[in-house]
């Protein structure tokens, strides 16, 4: 019985029941036909826009400042006798003193790190703790979804917080995550004992005023008593013991502690923005579930600014 071979064009069949040209072909993927029809890919996520230094004067420290002394010098003036309240040797003592002794009690690095921190404080707010952790999730979904190398662009930009930048150069040069965190907690650590230096100036300095005072008040007593045969010269001598213990603590108690305490509020906010910037550079390196990182953010952010995103 003669038997004709098979056709060439035959072929055994695919899985499913498919012969012929039709098991040979690739099945597209949906990714694939995304992009051929010019669609998005679906597991893409943009880059948000980085958190960047903010610039202006802190409202809440000027204007607080500016309506104690406003609230004092007008008592002065309804009194009729501000003039009275102006003595130059008072002044010398207490702000001459003043800053000679917080001179003395620091060094020369600590008294220039006050100066950039009080500048800071006054011209550059804290970054929003809000602001910093949702843009610190996306930047995490970003990297999970097209690579930590997406991240690279946002190097770019000079205005970003200088810790946020270095939280980004370390992820993008594919650094462990264990050597991320230390890198960037020490960093974190240095910041704020620089700030807590400065915070240490001030508050000195509100400690020494008030002494500084007291000091021009005992030299304005032995002036007085060394000259009770005039009478001209006791009322200078007493103008002096009293407005330098006045000036004294004015100085210290309304302009150099709140200033202190500033300072140490935002070294508080300012660590907090850091340890966000440090959780996501961590996350980011150990391919984490965003879903972690939120968690993770939550024990650091204040109840009121925790993130519910995934909820």
């Amino acid at each position: 019985m003669n038997t004709r071979p098979p056709s060439p064009t035959l072929r055994a069949a695919a899985p499913g029941g498919r012969t012929g040209a039709a098991a040979a072909a690739p099945v597209p993927a949906p990714e694939a036909a995304n992009e051929a029809k010019g669609a998005p890919h679906p597991a893409s996520a943009p880059l948000p826009e980085p958190v960047r230094i903010r610039h202006g004067l802190d409202l809440t420290t000027v204007l607080g400042l500016a309506a104690g002394f406003a609230l004092v010098f007008s008592a002065l003036a309804f009194g009729g006798h501000a003039r009275a309240f102006i003595n130059v040797p008072s002044l010398m003592i207490v702000v001459g003193g003043t800053i000679a002794v917080t001179i003395v009690s620091f060094a020369r690095e600590d008294l220039t790190a006050c100066r950039r921190q009080l500048t800071r404080a006054l011209m550059r707010p804290v970054s929003d703790m809000a602001d910093v952790s949702g843009y610190v999730l996306q930047m995490a979904e970003a990297a999970r979804r097209n690579g930590p190398l997406t991240l690279q662009p946002l190097l770019k930009d000079k205005g970003v917080e200088p810790l946020q930048a270095r939280a980004i150069e370390l992820v993008v040069d594919g650094i462990a995550a264990e050597d991320v965190e230390r890198i960037l907690r020490t960093e974190i650590e240095a910041q704020q004992a620089r700030s807590r230096h400065a915070a240490a100036v001030l508050r000195r300095a509100s400690e020494v005023a008030p002494a500084m005072g007291l000091i021009g008040t005992l030299v304005g007593l032995v002036q007085m008593l060394g000259n009770l045969q005039d009478p001209a010269a006791i009322g200078p001598a007493m103008a002096i013991a009293l407005l330098t213990t006045f000036y004294g603590a004015l100085v210290g108690n309304m302009a150099l502690a709140p200033l202190a305490g500033k300072l140490e509020r935002n070294t508080d906010a300012q660590t907090i923005v850091d340890t966000l910037f440090m959780l996501g550079a961590i996350s980011i390196a150990r391919q984490e579930n965003p879903r972690r990182l939120e968690m993770m953010m939550n024990t650091v952010l204040p109840p009121e600014l925790r993130l519910s995103h995934y909820d």
